[in-house]
């Protein structure tokens, strides 16, 4: 039964964060502020998750093959490399490092 309390409360609190975004008035949404941490926030919230899966493992910190995958896909980047050859990039080394036993 907690189960479906929990669920319950979370779309519940889905539900009115979702309302509260639609309640915001045009004006506070046109401050260039605003706008700002709008367009940064995904981006940051993306880099946290990505860095923690990669470098965390329970409460230990790691460096492993998903580090050399994450380093690859790096410079794939600087070197503006396609999306799908930065994906690439990083799932081949993260593939090869693993075979060689890291």
């Amino acid at each position: 039964m907690n189960v479906w309390i929990a669920i319950g409360v979370t779309a519940a609190a889905c539900y009115l964060v979702k309302l509260a975004g639609l309640l915001v008035p045009a004006g506070v949404l046109e401050r260039p502020l605003v706008q700002r941490l709008a367009a940064l926030l995904p981006v940051a919230l993306l880099a946290a998750l990505t860095a923690q899966e990669t470098f965390s493992s329970g409460s230990a910190l790691v460096f492993d093959a998903r580090a050399a995958g994450l380093g690859a896909a790096a410079v794939a980047l600087v070197l503006r490399a396609p999306f799908l050859v930065v994906v690439a990039a990083a799932v081949l080394v993260t593939a090869g490092v693993r075979a060689l036993g890291g």
